[in-house]
Protein backbone atom coordinates (compact mmCIF):
# COMPACT_ATOMS: atom_id res chain seq x y z
CA UNK A 1 0.00 0.00 0.00
CA UNK A 2 0.96 3.79 -1.41
CA UNK A 3 2.35 6.21 1.58
CA UNK A 4 -0.93 8.38 -0.16
CA UNK A 5 -3.03 6.04 0.72
CA UNK A 6 -1.79 4.80 4.08
CA UNK A 7 -2.36 9.07 4.90
CA UNK A 8 -5.53 9.11 3.55
CA UNK A 9 -6.48 5.74 5.72
CA UNK A 10 -5.63 7.97 8.67
CA UNK A 11 -7.40 11.30 8.34
CA UNK A 12 -10.71 8.81 7.76
CA UNK A 13 -9.74 6.82 11.07
CA UNK A 14 -8.65 9.95 12.69
CA UNK A 15 -11.38 12.67 11.82
CA UNK A 16 -14.11 11.52 14.06
CA UNK A 17 -11.52 11.75 17.41
CA UNK A 18 -10.29 14.89 16.29
CA UNK A 19 -13.29 16.49 16.21
CA UNK A 20 -14.89 14.69 19.24
CA UNK A 21 -11.78 16.03 21.24
CA UNK A 22 -12.79 19.48 20.94
CA UNK A 23 -13.40 21.05 24.12
CA UNK A 24 -16.84 22.93 24.17
CA UNK A 25 -18.31 25.24 26.23
CA UNK A 26 -21.96 26.05 26.96
CA UNK A 27 -23.30 29.08 25.22
CA UNK A 28 -23.69 31.30 28.21
CA UNK A 29 -19.53 31.12 28.20
CA UNK A 30 -18.56 33.12 24.83
CA UNK A 31 -17.36 36.71 24.26
CA UNK A 32 -19.03 39.44 26.09
CA UNK A 33 -20.41 37.65 28.85
CA UNK A 34 -21.02 38.94 32.35
CA UNK A 35 -19.97 36.69 35.12
CA UNK A 36 -21.43 37.31 39.03
CA UNK A 37 -18.76 39.02 40.78
CA UNK A 38 -17.29 37.21 43.92
CA UNK A 39 -18.93 33.89 43.81
CA UNK A 40 -18.22 30.71 42.71
CA UNK A 41 -19.40 30.32 38.97
CA UNK A 42 -20.67 26.97 37.44
CA UNK A 43 -18.87 26.73 34.02
CA UNK A 44 -19.33 23.16 31.99
CA UNK A 45 -19.14 21.67 28.62
CA UNK A 46 -18.51 18.76 26.97
CA UNK A 47 -15.20 17.07 25.92
CA UNK A 48 -13.87 13.62 25.26
CA UNK A 49 -14.71 11.22 28.64
CA UNK A 50 -11.61 11.47 30.81
CA UNK A 51 -10.39 14.42 29.31
CA UNK A 52 -9.12 17.01 31.65
CA UNK A 53 -9.69 20.77 31.03
CA UNK A 54 -7.89 23.46 32.74
CA UNK A 55 -10.03 26.92 33.22
CA UNK A 56 -7.73 30.33 33.87
CA UNK A 57 -9.00 33.17 34.86
CA UNK A 58 -7.38 36.48 34.07
CA UNK A 59 -7.63 37.72 37.41
CA UNK A 60 -5.53 34.92 38.80
CA UNK A 61 -8.00 31.70 39.60
CA UNK A 62 -7.86 28.76 38.14
CA UNK A 63 -9.96 25.36 38.07
CA UNK A 64 -10.02 22.22 36.35
CA UNK A 65 -11.94 19.57 35.84
CA UNK A 66 -11.80 15.54 33.98
CA UNK A 67 -15.10 14.73 31.56
CA UNK A 68 -16.95 12.10 32.55
CA UNK A 69 -17.50 9.01 30.53
CA UNK A 70 -20.15 11.07 28.50
CA UNK A 71 -18.30 13.28 27.80
CA UNK A 72 -19.56 15.77 29.85
CA UNK A 73 -17.86 18.01 32.86
CA UNK A 74 -18.17 20.78 35.24
CA UNK A 75 -16.23 22.57 37.75
CA UNK A 76 -16.43 26.04 39.23
CA UNK A 77 -14.22 29.43 39.24
CA UNK A 78 -13.97 32.08 41.41
CA UNK A 79 -15.29 35.70 40.32
CA UNK A 80 -13.09 39.10 40.58
CA UNK A 81 -14.62 41.88 41.89
CA UNK A 82 -17.02 43.59 39.51
CA UNK A 83 -15.08 45.01 36.64
CA UNK A 84 -13.03 44.02 33.91
CA UNK A 85 -13.07 43.44 30.92
CA UNK A 86 -11.46 39.68 31.64
CA UNK A 87 -10.21 36.73 29.86
CA UNK A 88 -11.34 33.38 30.24
CA UNK A 89 -9.07 30.27 28.98
CA UNK A 90 -10.02 26.47 28.43
CA UNK A 91 -7.12 24.23 27.60
CA UNK A 92 -8.11 20.56 26.91
CA UNK A 93 -7.13 18.89 23.35
CA UNK A 94 -7.92 22.59 21.93
CA UNK A 95 -7.69 25.68 23.70
CA UNK A 96 -10.68 28.23 23.88
CA UNK A 97 -10.24 31.64 24.87
CA UNK A 98 -13.34 34.08 26.02
CA UNK A 99 -12.74 37.49 25.13
CA UNK A 100 -14.37 41.10 26.98
CA UNK A 101 -15.74 39.17 30.10
CA UNK A 102 -17.36 41.61 32.60
CA UNK A 103 -18.30 41.02 36.07
CA UNK A 104 -21.38 42.22 37.93
CA UNK A 105 -24.79 41.26 38.66
CA UNK A 106 -26.35 38.11 36.32
CA UNK A 107 -30.20 38.49 36.80
CA UNK A 108 -32.70 35.80 35.01
CA UNK A 109 -35.17 37.01 32.94
CA UNK A 110 -38.50 34.94 32.66
CA UNK A 111 -42.41 34.57 31.91
CA UNK A 112 -44.20 35.49 28.70
CA UNK A 113 -44.78 38.04 26.15
CA UNK A 114 -44.64 40.87 29.09
CA UNK A 115 -40.75 39.86 29.22
CA UNK A 116 -40.12 38.06 25.75
CA UNK A 117 -40.95 41.71 24.36
CA UNK A 118 -37.62 42.80 23.06
CA UNK A 119 -37.30 46.91 22.88
CA UNK A 120 -37.83 46.60 19.31
CA UNK A 121 -41.60 45.47 20.07
CA UNK A 122 -42.56 48.90 21.35
CA UNK A 123 -41.55 51.10 18.44
CA UNK A 124 -44.54 51.22 17.07
CA UNK A 125 -47.18 53.55 17.51
CA UNK A 126 -48.96 52.98 20.31
CA UNK A 127 -52.84 51.47 19.87
CA UNK A 128 -54.75 54.66 21.93
CA UNK A 129 -52.88 58.27 21.61
CA UNK A 130 -52.44 58.90 25.42
CA UNK A 131 -49.82 56.28 25.86
CA UNK A 132 -48.29 57.45 22.54
CA UNK A 133 -45.58 59.61 24.50
CA UNK A 134 -44.23 56.38 25.93
CA UNK A 135 -43.75 55.07 22.80
CA UNK A 136 -41.52 58.63 21.60
CA UNK A 137 -39.40 57.70 25.13
CA UNK A 138 -38.20 54.18 24.20
CA UNK A 139 -37.47 55.51 20.72
CA UNK A 140 -35.18 58.32 22.02
CA UNK A 141 -33.92 55.67 24.43
CA UNK A 142 -32.67 53.07 21.83
CA UNK A 143 -31.78 55.94 19.59
CA UNK A 144 -29.52 56.67 22.48
CA UNK A 145 -28.60 53.73 24.16
CA UNK A 146 -25.17 53.44 24.32
CA UNK A 147 -24.04 51.00 27.45
CA UNK A 148 -21.75 48.49 27.09
CA UNK A 149 -21.62 47.40 30.44
CA UNK A 150 -25.52 46.14 30.36
CA UNK A 151 -25.78 43.10 28.26
CA UNK A 152 -28.13 40.31 27.51
CA UNK A 153 -28.49 36.84 26.04
CA UNK A 154 -31.44 35.29 24.88
CA UNK A 155 -32.58 31.49 24.99
CA UNK A 156 -34.27 30.93 21.88
CA UNK A 157 -37.49 29.81 22.21
CA UNK A 158 -37.64 25.69 22.01
CA UNK A 159 -39.84 23.03 23.34
CA UNK A 160 -38.92 19.51 24.43
CA UNK A 161 -41.26 17.16 25.40
CA UNK A 162 -38.82 14.30 27.44
CA UNK A 163 -35.65 15.03 27.46
CA UNK A 164 -33.75 18.34 29.01
CA UNK A 165 -31.69 20.29 26.99
CA UNK A 166 -28.35 21.29 27.73
CA UNK A 167 -27.11 23.36 25.20
CA UNK A 168 -28.64 26.52 22.87
CA UNK A 169 -27.64 28.48 20.42
CA UNK A 170 -27.02 31.80 21.58
CA UNK A 171 -24.85 35.38 22.18
CA UNK A 172 -24.25 38.22 24.27
CA UNK A 173 -25.36 41.60 23.08
CA UNK A 174 -24.40 44.83 24.91
CA UNK A 175 -27.21 47.95 24.79
CA UNK A 176 -26.06 50.25 22.26
CA UNK A 177 -26.67 50.30 18.57
CA UNK A 178 -28.85 48.18 16.69
CA UNK A 179 -28.24 45.18 19.15
CA UNK A 180 -30.10 47.14 22.17
CA UNK A 181 -33.40 46.74 20.28
CA UNK A 182 -32.87 42.80 21.05
CA UNK A 183 -32.95 43.16 24.63
CA UNK A 184 -36.29 42.68 26.79
CA UNK A 185 -37.66 45.93 27.26
CA UNK A 186 -39.19 45.05 31.01
CA UNK A 187 -34.88 43.64 31.74
CA UNK A 188 -33.96 46.54 30.33
CA UNK A 189 -35.62 49.44 32.10
CA UNK A 190 -34.45 46.99 35.06
CA UNK A 191 -31.00 46.92 34.76
CA UNK A 192 -30.75 50.52 33.66
CA UNK A 193 -31.70 50.96 37.33
CA UNK A 194 -29.16 48.83 38.61
CA UNK A 195 -26.32 49.97 36.69
CA UNK A 196 -27.47 53.89 37.82
CA UNK A 197 -27.69 52.90 41.36
CA UNK A 198 -24.87 50.48 41.79
CA UNK A 199 -22.56 51.72 38.74
CA UNK A 200 -21.22 47.64 38.07
CA UNK A 201 -21.70 45.82 34.67
CA UNK A 202 -25.36 43.74 34.49
CA UNK A 203 -26.04 41.02 32.98
CA UNK A 204 -29.21 39.43 31.94
CA UNK A 205 -29.96 35.86 30.83
CA UNK A 206 -33.38 35.78 28.75
CA UNK A 207 -35.42 32.60 28.32
CA UNK A 208 -39.01 33.72 27.87
CA UNK A 209 -41.95 33.01 25.28
CA UNK A 210 -44.96 34.59 24.59
CA UNK A 211 -48.10 32.96 25.66
CA UNK A 212 -47.20 30.72 27.64
CA UNK A 213 -48.92 28.98 30.97
CA UNK A 214 -47.09 28.76 33.89
CA UNK A 215 -46.82 24.64 33.66
CA UNK A 216 -44.37 24.45 30.72
CA UNK A 217 -41.84 26.16 33.31
CA UNK A 218 -42.13 23.66 35.95
CA UNK A 219 -40.00 20.42 36.08
CA UNK A 220 -41.08 17.36 36.20
CA UNK A 221 -39.58 16.56 39.15
CA UNK A 222 -41.70 19.59 40.38
CA UNK A 223 -44.89 18.14 39.36
CA UNK A 224 -44.46 14.44 41.21
CA UNK A 225 -43.23 16.14 44.11
CA UNK A 226 -46.65 17.20 45.21
CA UNK A 227 -49.41 14.59 45.04
CA UNK A 228 -51.69 16.55 43.15
CA UNK A 229 -49.31 18.30 40.84
CA UNK A 230 -48.29 14.54 40.27
CA UNK A 231 -51.56 13.61 39.00
CA UNK A 232 -52.23 16.40 36.89
CA UNK A 233 -48.45 15.48 35.38
CA UNK A 234 -49.71 11.92 35.07
CA UNK A 235 -52.68 12.21 33.35
CA UNK A 236 -51.46 15.31 30.97
CA UNK A 237 -48.59 12.52 29.81
CA UNK A 238 -51.45 9.83 29.64
CA UNK A 239 -53.35 12.07 27.04
CA UNK A 240 -50.25 13.09 25.49
CA UNK A 241 -49.10 9.75 24.76
CA UNK A 242 -51.98 8.49 23.41
CA UNK A 243 -52.65 11.69 20.95
CA UNK A 244 -48.78 10.66 19.76
CA UNK A 245 -49.97 7.50 18.93
CA UNK A 246 -52.72 8.93 16.84
CA UNK A 247 -50.68 11.25 15.18
CA UNK A 248 -47.78 8.88 14.24
CA UNK A 249 -49.81 6.27 13.05
CA UNK A 250 -49.23 5.82 8.85
CA UNK A 251 -53.08 6.06 8.29
CA UNK A 252 -53.66 9.22 10.36
CA UNK A 253 -55.23 11.68 8.48
CA UNK A 254 -56.39 15.70 10.24
CA UNK A 255 -59.85 15.38 9.08
CA UNK A 256 -60.69 18.43 11.14
CA UNK A 257 -58.21 20.63 9.54
CA UNK A 258 -59.04 19.57 5.96
CA UNK A 259 -62.68 20.25 6.38
CA UNK A 260 -61.51 23.72 8.25
CA UNK A 261 -59.32 24.16 5.10
CA UNK A 262 -62.08 23.13 2.19
CA UNK A 263 -64.29 25.77 4.08
CA UNK A 264 -62.07 28.53 4.20
CA UNK A 265 -61.19 28.20 0.65
CA UNK A 266 -64.88 28.37 -0.42
CA UNK A 267 -65.67 31.54 1.49
CA UNK A 268 -62.52 32.82 -0.74
CA UNK A 269 -59.62 32.19 1.51
CA UNK A 270 -60.47 35.23 3.62
CA UNK A 271 -58.76 35.82 7.15
CA UNK A 272 -55.95 33.31 8.75
CA UNK A 273 -55.94 29.74 7.11
CA UNK A 274 -56.58 27.28 9.65
CA UNK A 275 -53.35 25.15 10.79
CA UNK A 276 -53.22 21.62 11.28
CA UNK A 277 -53.41 19.95 14.56
CA UNK A 278 -50.26 20.16 16.52
CA UNK A 279 -48.22 17.81 17.93
CA UNK A 280 -47.75 17.61 21.26
CA UNK A 281 -44.04 17.41 20.84
CA UNK A 282 -44.24 21.18 19.75
CA UNK A 283 -46.98 22.46 21.95
CA UNK A 284 -45.31 25.15 23.93
CA UNK A 285 -48.10 24.69 26.61
CA UNK A 286 -47.46 21.52 27.64
CA UNK A 287 -46.05 21.06 31.01
CA UNK A 288 -42.49 21.27 31.42
CA UNK A 289 -42.05 21.10 27.69
CA UNK A 290 -40.21 24.66 27.86
CA UNK A 291 -37.92 24.06 31.53
CA UNK A 292 -36.84 20.61 29.46
CA UNK A 293 -36.22 22.53 26.26
CA UNK A 294 -35.17 25.89 27.42
CA UNK A 295 -34.76 26.66 31.16
CA UNK A 296 -32.57 23.30 31.79
CA UNK A 297 -29.75 24.49 29.53
CA UNK A 298 -28.94 27.65 31.68
CA UNK A 299 -28.63 25.72 35.10
CA UNK A 300 -26.71 26.18 37.17
CA UNK A 301 -25.36 29.74 35.93
CA UNK A 302 -24.46 31.90 38.42
CA UNK A 303 -27.04 34.94 39.10
CA UNK A 304 -28.10 36.87 42.02
CA UNK A 305 -31.38 36.49 41.49
CA UNK A 306 -34.61 36.20 39.15
CA UNK A 307 -37.35 38.41 37.81
CA UNK A 308 -40.86 36.67 36.21
CA UNK A 309 -43.34 38.44 34.41
CA UNK A 310 -46.10 35.81 33.55
CA UNK A 311 -49.69 34.95 34.47
CA UNK A 312 -51.44 36.38 31.40
CA UNK A 313 -52.01 33.07 30.15
CA UNK A 314 -52.99 31.18 33.47
CA UNK A 315 -56.57 33.66 33.46
CA UNK A 316 -58.39 31.20 31.46
CA UNK A 317 -56.19 28.18 32.51
CA UNK A 318 -56.09 26.70 36.72
CA UNK A 319 -56.49 30.33 37.58
CA UNK A 320 -57.30 29.30 40.99
CA UNK A 321 -54.32 26.61 41.10
CA UNK A 322 -51.63 29.11 40.34
CA UNK A 323 -50.41 30.06 43.56
CA UNK A 324 -49.35 25.71 43.95
CA UNK A 325 -47.96 26.01 41.00
CA UNK A 326 -45.89 28.78 41.21
CA UNK A 327 -44.73 28.36 44.88
CA UNK A 328 -44.17 24.61 43.70
CA UNK A 329 -41.92 26.33 40.53
CA UNK A 330 -39.69 28.89 42.60
CA UNK A 331 -38.76 25.73 45.23
CA UNK A 332 -37.99 23.65 42.37
CA UNK A 333 -36.10 26.54 40.78
CA UNK A 334 -34.17 27.09 43.93
CA UNK A 335 -33.42 23.62 44.18
CA UNK A 336 -32.30 23.04 40.63
CA UNK A 337 -29.72 25.90 40.57
CA UNK A 338 -28.34 25.09 43.77
CA UNK A 339 -27.17 28.62 44.90
CA UNK A 340 -29.59 28.73 47.90
CA UNK A 341 -32.69 30.79 48.21
CA UNK A 342 -32.01 32.90 45.52
CA UNK A 343 -34.21 36.62 45.02
CA UNK A 344 -37.42 35.42 42.88
CA UNK A 345 -39.50 38.74 42.14
CA UNK A 346 -42.66 39.05 39.88
CA UNK A 347 -44.76 41.24 38.37
CA UNK A 348 -48.80 41.58 39.51
CA UNK A 349 -50.17 41.83 36.29
CA UNK A 350 -50.88 45.34 34.38
CA UNK A 351 -54.16 46.59 33.57
CA UNK A 352 -56.08 45.47 30.55
CA UNK A 353 -59.25 44.87 29.21
CA UNK A 354 -60.60 41.70 28.36
CA UNK A 355 -63.07 39.84 26.48
CA UNK A 356 -65.18 38.72 28.88
CA UNK A 357 -66.74 38.04 32.24
CA UNK A 358 -64.38 34.51 32.65
CA UNK A 359 -61.15 35.83 31.74
CA UNK A 360 -61.49 39.30 33.81
CA UNK A 361 -62.21 37.48 37.15
CA UNK A 362 -59.73 34.89 36.24
CA UNK A 363 -57.07 37.78 35.32
CA UNK A 364 -57.87 38.93 39.07
CA UNK A 365 -57.75 35.51 40.57
CA UNK A 366 -54.19 35.06 38.86
CA UNK A 367 -53.01 38.62 40.61
CA UNK A 368 -54.24 37.57 43.76
CA UNK A 369 -52.69 34.17 43.70
CA UNK A 370 -49.52 36.13 42.91
CA UNK A 371 -50.18 38.50 45.82
CA UNK A 372 -50.44 35.26 48.12
CA UNK A 373 -47.29 33.69 47.11
CA UNK A 374 -45.54 35.93 48.88
CA UNK A 375 -45.37 33.63 51.53
CA UNK A 376 -42.10 32.02 50.24
CA UNK A 377 -39.24 33.38 51.68
CA UNK A 378 -36.93 36.24 49.95
CA UNK A 379 -39.24 37.41 46.98
CA UNK A 380 -41.54 40.23 46.04
CA UNK A 381 -44.01 41.57 44.08
CA UNK A 382 -43.95 45.02 41.39
CA UNK A 383 -47.87 46.33 41.29
CA UNK A 384 -48.36 47.29 38.07
CA UNK A 385 -52.42 47.83 37.07
CA UNK A 386 -51.92 51.49 37.13
CA UNK A 387 -49.41 51.45 34.32
CA UNK A 388 -52.15 49.39 31.81
CA UNK A 389 -53.43 49.81 28.90
CA UNK A 390 -56.64 49.16 28.35
CA UNK A 391 -56.43 48.23 24.38
CA UNK A 392 -53.22 46.68 24.41
CA UNK A 393 -51.99 43.55 26.95
CA UNK A 394 -48.37 44.29 26.05
CA UNK A 395 -48.32 48.39 28.21
CA UNK A 396 -45.74 50.58 26.47
CA UNK A 397 -44.76 51.78 30.32
CA UNK A 398 -41.62 49.04 30.64
CA UNK A 399 -40.52 52.15 32.54
CA UNK A 400 -42.14 52.18 35.91
CA UNK A 401 -42.46 48.39 35.46
CA UNK A 402 -38.54 48.06 35.70
CA UNK A 403 -38.24 50.72 37.84
CA UNK A 404 -40.27 48.79 40.51
CA UNK A 405 -38.76 45.54 40.10
CA UNK A 406 -35.23 47.33 40.70
CA UNK A 407 -36.46 49.12 43.76
CA UNK A 408 -37.18 45.61 45.35
CA UNK A 409 -33.45 44.02 43.95
CA UNK A 410 -31.66 47.51 45.49
CA UNK A 411 -33.32 47.79 48.96
CA UNK A 412 -33.39 43.77 49.28
CA UNK A 413 -30.29 42.99 47.65
CA UNK A 414 -27.72 45.81 47.94
CA UNK A 415 -28.58 47.69 50.75
CA UNK A 416 -29.87 51.06 48.85
CA UNK A 417 -31.54 52.99 51.56
CA UNK A 418 -35.28 53.17 50.10
CA UNK A 419 -38.04 53.67 52.19
CA UNK A 420 -40.42 51.06 50.76
CA UNK A 421 -40.03 48.71 47.57
CA UNK A 422 -42.87 48.53 47.22
CA UNK A 423 -46.71 49.36 47.53
CA UNK A 424 -49.25 48.64 50.21
CA UNK A 425 -49.96 44.47 50.56
CA UNK A 426 -52.97 43.48 52.73
CA UNK A 427 -52.12 42.19 56.23
CA UNK A 428 -55.73 41.74 57.99
CA UNK A 429 -59.24 42.80 58.58
CA UNK A 430 -61.94 43.70 61.52
CA UNK A 431 -65.25 43.44 60.87
CA UNK A 432 -66.69 46.63 63.38
CA UNK A 433 -69.84 48.17 63.12
CA UNK A 434 -71.48 47.52 59.81
CA UNK A 435 -67.69 48.17 58.29
CA UNK A 436 -64.47 45.96 57.61
CA UNK A 437 -61.51 48.14 58.72
CA UNK A 438 -58.82 46.73 56.60
CA UNK A 439 -54.94 46.64 57.52
CA UNK A 440 -51.81 46.94 55.59
CA UNK A 441 -47.93 46.15 55.26
CA UNK A 442 -45.42 48.04 53.41
CA UNK A 443 -47.70 51.39 54.00
CA UNK A 444 -44.37 53.54 53.72
CA UNK A 445 -45.08 57.09 55.09
CA UNK A 446 -48.19 56.51 55.23
CA UNK A 447 -51.40 55.37 52.67
CA UNK A 448 -52.97 58.46 50.23
CA UNK A 449 -55.12 58.85 47.57
CA UNK A 450 -52.94 59.19 44.31
CA UNK A 451 -52.90 59.43 40.87
CA UNK A 452 -50.73 58.19 38.14
CA UNK A 453 -50.14 59.63 34.82
CA UNK A 454 -47.59 57.76 32.22
CA UNK A 455 -44.25 58.41 33.46
CA UNK A 456 -44.83 61.12 36.50
CA UNK A 457 -44.15 60.53 39.80
CA UNK A 458 -47.19 59.58 41.71
CA UNK A 459 -49.23 62.59 43.44
CA UNK A 460 -51.97 63.10 46.38
CA UNK A 461 -55.27 64.04 45.12
CA UNK A 462 -58.22 64.86 46.80
CA UNK A 463 -60.50 62.53 45.96
CA UNK A 464 -62.68 59.29 46.94
CA UNK A 465 -61.41 55.86 46.78
CA UNK A 466 -62.10 53.39 43.96
CA UNK A 467 -62.40 50.36 42.92
CA UNK A 468 -63.35 48.59 46.06
CA UNK A 469 -66.09 45.61 46.85
CA UNK A 470 -67.68 44.58 49.94
CA UNK A 471 -69.19 40.87 50.33
CA UNK A 472 -72.38 40.50 52.00
CA UNK A 473 -73.32 36.99 54.37
CA UNK A 474 -75.35 35.68 51.11
CA UNK A 475 -71.67 35.76 49.29
CA UNK A 476 -73.28 38.70 46.58
CA UNK A 477 -70.43 41.64 46.42
CA UNK A 478 -71.35 45.07 46.49
CA UNK A 479 -69.66 48.26 45.25
CA UNK A 480 -68.17 50.16 48.40
CA UNK A 481 -67.36 53.48 50.04
CA UNK A 482 -63.73 53.44 51.71
CA UNK A 483 -61.41 56.04 53.19
CA UNK A 484 -58.37 56.18 54.80
CA UNK A 485 -58.31 56.35 58.87
CA UNK A 486 -54.88 55.97 59.88
CA UNK A 487 -51.07 55.13 58.39
CA UNK A 488 -52.01 51.89 57.64
CA UNK A 489 -55.57 51.52 57.65
CA UNK A 490 -58.69 51.91 55.84
CA UNK A 491 -62.32 51.65 56.50
CA UNK A 492 -64.93 50.11 53.82
CA UNK A 493 -68.60 49.83 53.67
CA UNK A 494 -71.66 50.13 52.08
CA UNK A 495 -74.60 51.26 53.84
CA UNK A 496 -77.36 48.61 52.48
CA UNK A 497 -75.29 45.97 54.23
CA UNK A 498 -75.36 45.04 57.95
CA UNK A 499 -73.53 42.30 58.17
CA UNK A 500 -70.13 42.25 55.46
CA UNK A 501 -68.17 39.25 55.36
CA UNK A 502 -64.89 40.18 53.11
CA UNK A 503 -63.44 42.97 51.12
CA UNK A 504 -61.62 43.04 47.52
CA UNK A 505 -59.82 45.80 45.61
CA UNK A 506 -59.20 46.32 42.02
CA UNK A 507 -60.80 42.47 41.18
CA UNK A 508 -61.07 42.83 37.47
CA UNK A 509 -58.57 42.82 34.29
CA UNK A 510 -58.59 46.86 34.07
CA UNK A 511 -59.23 48.67 37.52
CA UNK A 512 -58.76 52.33 35.89
CA UNK A 513 -58.92 54.57 38.44
CA UNK A 514 -57.70 52.72 41.31
CA UNK A 515 -55.85 54.80 43.84
CA UNK A 516 -54.71 53.71 47.08
CA UNK A 517 -51.21 54.05 47.32
CA UNK A 518 -48.36 54.79 49.95
CA UNK A 519 -46.88 58.34 50.20
CA UNK A 520 -43.70 56.94 48.35
CA UNK A 521 -46.14 56.57 45.70
CA UNK A 522 -46.49 52.69 44.81
CA UNK A 523 -49.76 51.26 44.13
CA UNK A 524 -51.64 48.95 46.17
CA UNK A 525 -51.72 45.17 45.20
CA UNK A 526 -54.94 43.94 44.34
CA UNK A 527 -56.74 41.66 46.93
CA UNK A 528 -59.53 39.79 48.40
CA UNK A 529 -60.05 39.22 52.22
CA UNK A 530 -61.10 36.09 51.33
CA UNK A 531 -58.86 32.79 52.69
Amino acid sequence: MSSYFKFIIFLILAGPQTVLADVTLNALFTDHMVIQRETKMPIWGWADANEKIEIIGSWGEKASAIADADGSWRTSLKTPKAGGPFQITIIGKNKIVIDDVLSGEVWLCTGQSNMDFALAKFLNDSRETQYQPLVEYIRAEVANANDDQLRHIEVLQNTSLYEKQTEFKGQWVSAKGEDVKKITATGYFFAKELRRELNVPIGLVECSWGGTRIQPWMSEETFMADESLKAYFQNNRKEIKETIEIMDAPEYVDTVYQNKMAIWKEKGEQGRAPKPKQSPRDNMQEPATLYNGMLNSVIPYAIKGAIWYQGESNAVYMANEYEQAFTAMIKGWRADWNQGDFPFYWAQLAGCLRGDEKTDQGWAVVNDQLRKTLKVSNTGMAVLHDIGEAKDIHPHNKIDAGKRFALLALKNDYGVKIAVANGPLYKNKIIKNKKIIVSFNDEGSGLMVGKKHLLDETVAVNEPLKWFEIEDKDGTWHTAEAKIIGKDKIEVWNTTIDNPINVRYAWTGYPEGANLYNKEGLPTASFSTEN
